[in-house]
C-alpha cells in the first residue's frame, strides 16, 4: 500500500515539474516573440523616419576678414555647427583683401581637408560682390587695423571706404532677410556706416559686437570684489569701442560671500 502511495506521489511531482517546465518554455517563447516584434517595429520606425527626413537648405554665411586671426578661428566653428546648430548645413563665403588672397585660399583648403559634414560649400574671394551673393548672414570681422599710437577715430576714414563697398554689395546682392553682425572696431560706428549704405536691410537685422569690452568690465569688477566673473551680472557698455566708452554698473548685481549685493551698493563696493 505504502509503495503505491509513493509511486502515485512521485508521478504527481513529476507531472507538476513537467508542467512548470512547460510553462517556463512557453514564457520564454513569448518573450522571444515580443522582443522580435519590438525590434522589427523599431527598425520600421527608423526606416520611416529616414524616409520622412528632409535635410534643411544650406544657410549662406559671409565672413569678412576671413584670412585674419579671428576669421581663421571662427570659420571652422561655424562649419561644425556651433553657430546655427548641429543639423543646419552651411555654405561659407570668405572675403578678404587682395594682398592676403593666398592665405585666404589656405583657409579654404583647410576647411575642405576637415570634411565637415555640415559644410556644403566654400567660396573664397577678394570681390565683395561675389562674396555677398545670396548670403543670409554676414559676420563683418574685417576692418582697417589700428596701429600703434592710433585712436579709433583715426581709422574711421579707412573703415568708411571698406564698409561702404561691402554694404553696397550686401544691399544689392544679399538675401532679403540678411542679418548682419559687425565685429570690427569701432563696432558701433561701422554698424552705422553699414546701415547708411545698405538701407534695404532692416535696422533690427544689424547689430554689433562689443563683447570684448563687456568681458573686460566683468573681469575687472570680479577682480576688484574678489568674486567669480560668472557672479557678476547686468553690466552695460555704452558708447563706441574707444576712449569715450562708458561701462555702466548702475544696474549690475553681484554674488558675494555674504550673499547677493544689490546694484545701488555696487559702485560703492568697487570704488570703496
Amino acid at each position: 500500500m505504502a509503495g503505491r502511495i509513493y509511486i502515485a506521489l512521485s508521478s504527481f511531482h513529476q507531472e507538476i515539474y513537467c508542467s512548470r517546465e512547460m510553462d517556463h518554455v512557453v514564457l520564454l517563447q513569448k518573450i522571444l516573440v515580443v522582443s522580435f516584434i519590438v525590434a522589427l517595429f523599431w527598425k520600421i520606425i527608423r526606416y520611416m523616419c529616414n524616409l520622412l527626413h528632409v535635410e534643411k537648405e544650406p544657410v549662406r554665411i559671409l565672413v569678412t576678414g576671413a584670412a585674419g586671426q579671428i576669421g581663421y578661428a571662427i570659420v571652422p566653428m561655424i562649419a561644425r555647427g556651433v553657430m546655427l546648430g548641429p543639423d543646419q548645413p552651411v555654405i561659407l563665403h570668405l572675403l578678404d583683401i587682395e594682398p592676403v588672397a593666398e592665405a585666404l585660399n589656405g583657409v579654404k583648403m583647410e576647411l575642405t581637408d576637415a570634411a565637415f559634414p555640415l559644410l556644403k560649400g566654400v567660396i573664397a574671394t577678394t570681390d565683395p560682390i561675389e562674396a555677398c551673393m545670396g548670403v543670409n548672414i554676414a559676420v563683418m570681422v574685417g576692418g582697417f587695423p589700428r596701429k600703434e599710437g592710433m585712436e579709433r577715430k583715426d581709422v574711421m576714414s579707412k573703415n568708411v571706404s571698406i564698409y561702404k563697398a561691402q554694404a553696397s554689395a550686401l544691399e544689392k546682392h544679399a538675401a532679403e532677410d540678411c542679418k548682419v553682425l559687425v565685429i570690427a572696431n569701432p563696432a558701433n560706428t561701422n554698424a552705422l556706416i553699414l546701415k547708411e549704405f545698405a538701407p534695404s536691410i532692416p535696422e533690427k537685422n544689424i547689430t554689433c559686437l562689443t563683447r570684448l569690452d563687456h568681458n573686460r568690465a566683468l573681469g575687472q569688477i570680479s577682480e576688484r570684489l574678489d568674486v567669480q566673473v560668472s557672479d557678476v551680472k547686468n553690466v552695460i557698455i555704452w558708447g563706441n569701442h574707444s576712449s569715450t566708452q562708458y561701462p555702466d554698473v548702475s544696474h549690475a548685481t553681484v554674488h558675494t560671500s555674504r550673499g547677493r549685493s544689490l546694484s545701488e551698493n555696487l559702485s560703492l563696493m568697487i570704488n570703496g
